[in-house]
């Protein structure tokens, strides 16, 4: 039997964050990752993190842009607590490694939707996979013990804390106990994805098990069926189905059309407004077809060169230009097909602003959780959620667990 001060399950954003920081606590951690270490939704994450950086820009802002997002649902205290901590997490990816984009000495923001200000900071194109990389040697370097390809299979509470049952995948089987735990597992919408028949956004790894043992202990959930679509999911070719284009190729200039060639929405509204104008567009009878007669809405990529120059698209979006180049399409010269596709859990385990879930000695952070973002999540507030609720819970679980 192993013994720790901190079991972390999950080792997206959230979890990494998670552990690096009950370290940093003086913690014993034992990380737990069903695939490898890093291995997430948090990797595929393209567009970016929102922080209230700019001179322009306040927290302020920043919370008001997240509630009227997710149509006031979400937590006041939680949300003040990741617009709040925004500065600070980009300080200490930036102290960790993360290298985002400056224009000059300054750092690049661009407009995402549902923003009233240019907010949304990125490493590259591919901010999560930045952040993965530096979190993953930070996390190395800490001395928390990692068991990769290894599944939570059970976990009950003992006396002082918490007893996991962990399995790895040559099927043999180990007992931590832990005097906290911190979940950090996701939301889980590959699974749901597989059960509803649509196509995901997210790291085949992405099941909802952990949730669903945490809601079975008796853990308390809310908005546990609130999903987000992201809007502009491919829709062909087919090597590119259920891609989701980032919200960048809108920031950008990109303009959503009928089959007519009509544009019938702002492509700066909240995600939920964007993909529902699509749906409802299609259902309408006003869609383009795909040859094989998947319907979708035309989103015009060309638009972006026309409206900041040649060449923009293929440095900015560089990863999706190559990405379509590879199945045959110039992005720069052909509107591409879209339609929504599963992206995101909105609700998950009800946490206060400690991260701490409504069983003791149990944590939470990432999208396994509920409240921060409401019914609907701002673009680049998911990245935020893992670092801010990741450190906070790690840190929490840690001074808990050594009390």
């Amino acid at each position: 039997m192993e013994r720790c001060d901190v079991l972390v399950v999950g080792s997206g954003g959230a979890g990494m964050s998670a552990a690096v920081a009950a370290r940093d606590a003086r913690a014993s951690v034992v990380v737990v990752t069903k695939s490898a270490l890093g291995a997430s939704n948090t990797g595929r994450a393209q567009g970016g993190i929102q922080a209230a950086v700019a001179p322009d820009d306040s927290t302020e802002d920043h919370l008001q842009d997240t509630f009227a997002a997710g149509h006031g649902d979400a937590d006041p205290a939680l949300v003040r607590t990741l617009v709040e901590g925004g500065p600070d997490a980009i300080a200490w990816l930036q102290a960790l490694g993360v290298r985002f984009t400056h224009d000059g000495d300054d750092l690049r923001v661009i407009r995402c939707g549902g923003a009233r200000r240019p907010r949304l900071l990125q490493a590259g194109e591919r901010t999560g996979a930045e952040m993965v990389q530096a979190l993953r040697a930070a996390v190395r370097d800490s001395g928390a013990q990692v068991h990769e390809s290894t599944a939570l299979e059970g976990l009950q509470q003992v006396p002082g804390g918490w007893r996991a049952t962990l399995r790895a995948k040559d099927g043999t089987a180990q007992v931590v106990d832990a005097g906290a735990v911190v979940l950090a597992a996701g939301g889980g919408l590959g699974g749901e994805a597989a059960r509803v028949g649509e196509k995901s956004t997210n790291h085949p790894d992405a099941t909802p098990e952990v949730l669903e043992m945490a809601l079975a202990l008796g853990a308390e959930g809310r908005d546990l069926d609130s999903w987000q679509r992201h809007p502009t999911g491919a829709v062909w070719p087919p090597g590119l189905a259920g891609y989701a284009l980032p919200e960048t190729t809108r920031s950008y200039g990109a303009t959503l059309h009928d089959a007519a060639g009509e544009r019938f929405v702002d492509e700066l509204a909240p995600r939920d407004v964007v993909a529902g104008a699509i749906i409802d567009m299609v259902a309408a009878g006003r869609g383009a077809a795909a040859p094989d007669g998947t319907m979708g809405a035309w989103l015009d990529t060309t638009a972006i060169d026309r409206e900041n120059g040649p060449g923009f698209t293929a440095e900015r979006l560089a990863y999706v230009h190559n990405r379509y180049l590879k199945q045959g399409v110039d992005i720069t010269k052909e509107r591409v097909l879209v339609y929504p596709v599963l992206h995101y859990r909105n609700g998950g385990l009800v946490i206060d602003a400690h991260g701490h879930t409504t069983l003791p000695r149990l944590y939470a952070a990432g999208e396994i959780t509920g409240g921060v973002h409401g019914t609907n999540r701002l673009m680049g507030n998911s990245l935020l959620d893992t670092v801010v609720f990741g450190r906070i819970a790690g840190a929490a679980a840690a001074r808990e667990a050594r009390a």
